[in-house]
């Protein structure tokens, strides 16, 4: 497996992206997956691929926040086939290099729990909201638990982002401390 730099003269590889995201986020891009690849294939963004003969296996984005001192993860997908063989922390791995030329300070991403996933899903937040997340556990897959087990910590969440009941929750890793 190899980890190449995904540009927008790439064309081979757009339509196995915009798979991917279908694949990884089918409630958010079902309709929009081409769009978006579009968007994170953009000069001013960086977007990585884990590649083995000609396959996409994974991908992963990020987009220059706080001029370019803090860069926000966005999208991170791997193939369900290829999940759970370190494709993902790879990825992440090869992406905070390439932040860390770029003179980034602090990588961040939110991932939602629109499905009841974490023990912050179907609460009020606004209640006790530190106990809560210092608490938190996981009840189905959600990635937050991925991405503690590479550095991320939870900085904060947004209560009701995606709904009554369906936080936000923001991770973030130093990349300089």
């Amino acid at each position: 497996m190899e980890i190449i730099k995904l540009t927008s003269n790439l064309t081979y590889y757009r339509q196995q992206a915009a798979t991917l995201l279908i694949e990884a986020f089918p409630y958010a891009y079902k309709d929009c997956a081409e769009l978006e690849i579009t968007k994170c294939l953009s000069t001013n963004r960086i977007m990585l691929g884990a590649v083995e003969n000609d396959i996409l296996m994974g991908l992963v984005g990020a987009i220059p926040q706080y001029g370019i001192t803090a860069w926000e993860l966005h999208p991170l997908a791997v193939s369900k086939k290829w999940q759970g063989q370190g494709i993902g922390t790879k990825l992440c791995t090869a992406l905070e290099n390439e932040l860390k030329n770029c003179g980034c300070c602090t990588i961040y991403l939110g991932s939602d729990d629109e499905f009841d996933k974490t023990t912050l899903a179907n609460t009020n937040l606004f209640d006790d909201l530190y106990s809560k997340i210092k608490n938190i556990r996981n009840l189905e897959r959600h990635p937050y638990e991925f991405y503690q087990k590479i550095g991320y910590q939870i900085v904060g969440v947004i209560p009701d982002a995606n709904g009554l009941g369906k936080p936000d929750i923001w991770l973030a890793k130093s990349l300089v401390r």
